[in-house]
């Protein structure tokens, strides 16, 4: 190895520990008693603070509205949203590439805009609208994180689009395919390693996503895990810090694994949609 990077590996060695430490800290305190949480954060646990499982056993079963609940409610939530915007995007940059006329330029670049405003500029009126439409169930707010994801989605694809050679679209039409066709029978196969990248990075950020499900949904009824979470507290406000740091742990690991099984297709597919972005 050359000395001269040796520099640049110590540097981003750090900066790892330092973004991992967060995680640690939660995976730690999760099995301490909620005293030890607020008074001995940083300790690993003892014989006398360790809890075992009752942290996790306590977040699940706490108040009215069952754990399980929540997480078929994030699951379905997260699956169908991301569904909707790789079909949706990526048909969009399909089109907008092959056609390439000025409507097709004007409405890539609104989508380029919508990455770059502030959710909270367009909540309230999101929500208003929301409840107008019926999209605050479930079923129906994966249609509003379509309109909010697309942005991103639509530009990671139409950079790995343009480097699809064109004969291959029109050879397959020479055979005989509709455009429908086409694009289902010769694109998506082509597209995998950016539908892979977007569909993770599209999951980290629907299945995290506390404010959007806490705006729309009735929360009485419908809670996803970041709002079960905000709901651990007792009496007076008071917070269990144990099960709050227990089930942020449960939440956290499905998209660690999902990551790190697919952090080299992520990178790979947004490196592609990036050459002719």
């Amino acid at each position: 190895m050359k000395k001269k990077y040796r520099g640049v590996i110590a540097v981003f060695a750090v900066v790892s520990i330092i973004y991992v430490l967060p995680v640690l800290a939660v995976a730690v305190n999760s099995f301490k008693k909620n005293t030890y949480v607020k008074t001995e954060t940083f300790s690993l646990p003892t014989e006398e603070s360790f809890a075992g499982t009752d942290n996790f056993v306590k977040g699940m079963t706490f108040g009215n509205y069952p754990f399980a609940k929540s997480a078929l409610y994030s699951v379905l939530i997260t699956v169908l949203s991301t569904a909707l915007i790789l079909l949706f995007a990526s048909m969009a940059a399909w089109y907008i590439v092959r056609v390439n006329n000025l409507v097709c330029k004007i409405f890539y670049y609104l989508c380029i805009f919508s990455m770059v405003v502030p959710f909270q500029m367009i909540m309230y009126t999101l929500v208003s609208t929301a409840d107008k439409l019926k999209l605050n169930t479930p079923f129906t707010i994966p249609v509003i994180y379509l309109g909010v994801g697309a942005g991103m989605a639509i530009f990671l694809f139409r950079g790995f689009v343009q480097t699809i050679p064109i004969e291959i679209e029109e050879a397959a039409a020479i055979d005989g395919c509709s455009p429908v066709k086409t694009f289902f029978k010769v694109v998506i196969p082509m597209l995998s390693p950016s539908l892979i990248s977007v569909g993770i990075l599209e999951i980290m950020w629907v299945w995290n996503d506390y404010l959007l499900p806490f705006l729309v949904l009735d929360i009485t009824e419908y809670r996803t895990i970041p709002i079960h979470i905000q709901y651990l507290k007792g009496s007076y406000g008071t917070i269990d810090l144990g099960a709050t740091m227990a089930l942020i742990l449960v939440s956290i690991i499905p998209v660690i694994i999902i990551y790190i099984i697919c952090q080299e297709k992520i990178v790979g597919g947004v490196a592609a949609g990036a050459v002719k972005g």
